[in-house]
Parts: structure tokens; sequence; C-alpha cells
């Protein structure tokens, strides 16, 4: 039996914050034991694998638009920093217009990959139950931390943990879908370089009866029950069910995922729409894997019961004989109050040898989860180097969305946040449709700036 790796930093989970700490580390000479729950025999109640940096929801990692939107910015920044997640969400992507999508089996096979061959990671499959008494630690286990090490945590910080309902959408085989009623397109005909000649979505059409039908359907639908003690538990907003939307009102669906705008409808020809224009509802699906047989709903996150997911689902124009890969479902995530207990470097300030990362510090979002990860490595080389950590700029997104984790959130309504310009030192003098490109100019130009005068290393 060959004797475990002596190693400088043990960071305990495998996920994207996890897998991105360990890779960060391991390029600037770091030892690293990552430590993985599953494929020791334990699984979560969301996780379908055992590889590292498993996508659990969504497959998308949003815009990867970085002139002017804030996700494509944090992208950009993580390129920068030579984020092994970017690195495999390359290697993975699938069509998805403006935004990037991934192949989810390709990307957790690439992450694995790579560090598995790395002579300064040793990934090991073991349950941790407890905080680590002493050693240089980072806790990346996510929203789904095992029990065990939730009450260690939560003893550790002398606050009762908070958390959140998190909702997957479904998954339809490609060959299922009747593309007589569908047809393929990108809102707006928009393309990048990776688009499918045609387009990125599969687009099912509701007529103003349908839509009605359908709203009425989410609402009386049968839904997954809630134990006592998670009735006082909300939603967060990115993954809001589809049904507690349709519960805010008859239109509401018709104005976020089922928004028909832009979407020009081959088979409605009539007097009022001869060119076929925008469909009164309309549900996409966005390819989920690279042979494109498997495609996702989007937006329809879902706690409806299984049963009722395939009967509804089915009255959808073009899903009628739909076969599902994956129904939706809901898990509950937690988080800490990361204001509180954690300091500007992501320590806990009653054991500064552990740090945090990923969305248990209650960041949301794949891509802010590995940028939690990213910072956190990085933390953790410098402090190892005996180098004084210089602060990201607060006008770059990982700089905006730290200080919003470690100090600028109010600890009395924190809650998990997606990266978003509102987290940015504002521009006021800039006009208001000038301001996006403004913060993704500003924010290039001072991370080059932090990046030349701190001689941060970014190995390749």
């Amino acid at each position: 039996m060959l004797r475990p790796m002596a190693h400088d930093v043990h960071i305990i989970g495998g996920g994207l914050a996890g897998s991105e700490a360990a890779w960060q580390l391991a390029q600037r000479g770091v030892k690293v034991r990552l430590s993985e729950m599953r494929g020791s025999g334990e699984m979560t109640p969301a996780h379908q694998t055992d590889g590292l940096a498993e996508l659990v929801c969504s497959n998308s990692f949003r815009s990867d638009d970085d002139t002017k939107n804030a996700v494509g910015l944090l992208h950009h920044e993580m390129r920068e920093l030579n984020s092994i997640v970017m690195r495999a969400g390359e290697i993975a992507r699938v069509p998805a217009g403006s935004a990037m999508a991934v192949d989810r089996d390709v990307f957790s096979e690439e992450v694995e990959k790579i560090l598995r061959e790395h002579p300064n990671v040793e990934i090991v499959r073991e349950r941790v139950d407890a905080l680590p008494g002493a050693g240089l630690t980072i806790v990346a286990t996510g929203p789904l931390t095992a029990q065990s090490l939730a009450q260690s945590i939560v003893g550790a910080t002398s606050e009762e943990r908070l958390a959140f309902f998190d909702a997957i959408a479904p998954i339809v085989h490609r060959d299922s879908i009747d593309m007589s009623k569908c047809w393929i397109q990108s809102r707006w005909n928009k393309r990048t370089e990776a688009s499918n000649e045609d387009g990125d979505y599969i687009n099912c059409p509701m007529t103003k009866e349908q839509y009605l039908a359908f709203h009425k359907g989410l609402i009386e639908g049968e839904k997954g029950e809630f134990k006592d003690w998670e009735k006082d538990t909300p939603y967060f907003d990115g993954c809001m069910p589809i049904e507690v939307m349709a519960e805010r009102g008859v239109e509401t669906l018709r104005y976020g995922p089922m928004k028909g705008v832009g979407l020009d409808n081959p088979y409605d020809t009539t007097e009022e729409h001869p060119q076929g224009r925008w469909p009164y509802a309309v549900v996409q699906l966005r390819q989920d894997n690279k042979l494109g047989t498997l495609w996702n709903m989007v937006g329809f996150q879902t706690k409806l019961k299984y049963g009722a997911q395939v009967e509804l689902f089915r009255t959808i124009p073009g899903l009628e004989n739909a076969e599902f890969a994956r129904l939706g479902g809901l898990h509950r995530n937690t988080f800490l109050n990361s204001p509180n207990v954690l300091d500007r470097q992501l320590r806990l300030k009653a054991a500064p040898h552990i740090r945090f990362a990923g969305q248990v510090t209650g960041c949301e979002g794949y891509v802010e989860s590995a940028a939690i990860g990213l910072v956190a490595g990085m933390m953790s080389a410098a402090e190892l180097a005996g180098e004084d950590w210089r602060p990201l700029p607060a006008t770059t997104a990982l700089g905006a969305l730290l200080s919003h984790i470690t100090g600028d959130a109010d600890a009395a309504t924190f809650q998990p946040m997606n990266v978003n310009f509102g987290l940015f030192p504002p521009l006021h003098e800039v006009k208001k449709k000038q301001r996006k490109e403004a913060y993704t100019s500003r924010a290039k130009a001072d991370l080059a700036q932090w990046v030349s005068e701190t001689k941060a290393s970014v190995p390749a």
C-alpha cells in the first residue's frame, strides 16, 4: 500500500472550488491532499457520479461576453489567472449562443485527468467528519456539505448555518423530441464561433390556450413535501422552481424563461404574424452534451414530483413523447454567514488555519464558486511563501465578489449572490448605456496592473 503523499495544504471537497484551489496551489509548487467524499461509498442528494467538478444543475457557465457582462468578465479574469475550470470548459464546450455551456461529463473528466496527472496533487476518496485542528486547510465542500462536517463548522463558527433551496432542471433525449412542431434558433439569431449552424436552442412554441393550461398544471401539479425543519428555508432567486414563479402571476413565465420575444416561429403564419413572429410563449432546450443527444429545459428547475413532471411536460408541443435522461429536483443547500465568520482572506476568524472556498461561502453559481476557489488557492500559496497578500482591486469581478463575501454585505441579511455590476464601485459619471462596457474596461486594466505590480505568478 502506498503511503499518503506529504502535503502542505489539505483541501476538503473536490467540486469546482476545491479543484480550482488544488490546481492553483499545485502549479505554484505546493503539495496538495484533495479529499473527496464521493467515491468512498458516500454520495450527496444531488450528485450523479463520483467525478471531480461534477456539474449538478445546469451545464451553463452563463454569458461569455467579457465586454458588458459581469459573469463574462469573471470568465476573462479567471482565464488571465490560468483557471483549470475555464481551461477544461473550453475543451468540453458545446454550442450555446453567447453563453458558455459544456458537456458535463467531458468537463468533469478533463478536470480530474489534469489534477490526477499533476505530481503535486494527491486525490483521496474519503469523508472528512470534522475540521482539522491544525495544518493549512481549505474547506470547499460546497452547498451539500455532509451533516457531520456541517455540525463541526457550526460548532467552530458559533452560529446557526444558513440554508436555501436550489432546484435542477430536466434533461431530455434529443431523439424523442418531435421536430415537426419545434425549430432551432437562437434568440434574435445571435451567433458565436461555437454556435450550431441554425441556432443553439430548440424552441417549443405555445399558443395562449396551451400556455394557460400549462400554467394551471404547474399551479395544481403534485409537489414534493417539505420536512418540518425545511419549511422556513427560502429559495435562491437564481434557481427558482418554475412552479414558484408561476404562483407569482399568470404572466410571470411569459416574461421569464418562457419569453417568446426575438424568436421567429416558422409554424405561425397567421394573418396577425405572416412572417412567423414571436410565439405567445416558448419552452427552450439547450444542448447538454457534445454529442447533442441530451438537451436540458432552460429555466425549468422544479420541485414537482416525477410523475407530475412527466405528465405535464409532455403537454408541451414537441415533447409529447419526450424521454427524460433526468427529471427535475430540489435540494437544500447550506452556506456560511461569511461576513461574520470569515476574514478578508477567507480564513475562519475562530481558526485562521482554515479557509473556506466556493458556494459554502455564500457565492452562487458555477463560475463564482470556482473563482473563490482560485483566490483561496492563491492566498494559501502566498501565505506558505511568507508573502503579504495584496487584495484584488474591488473594481475587478474577482475583487467585487470577494468583497461581498468577506465584509461588504450586511451579515444580518446575507444571502448567496451571483457576480453582478451592483457589487462594483459605481461609475455614476458614465452614461448608463455605456456603463457596463466601462465597468469591464476598468476591471481589465486594474487586473492587469495588479498582476504586474504584485508579480503574481500565473503558471501556464
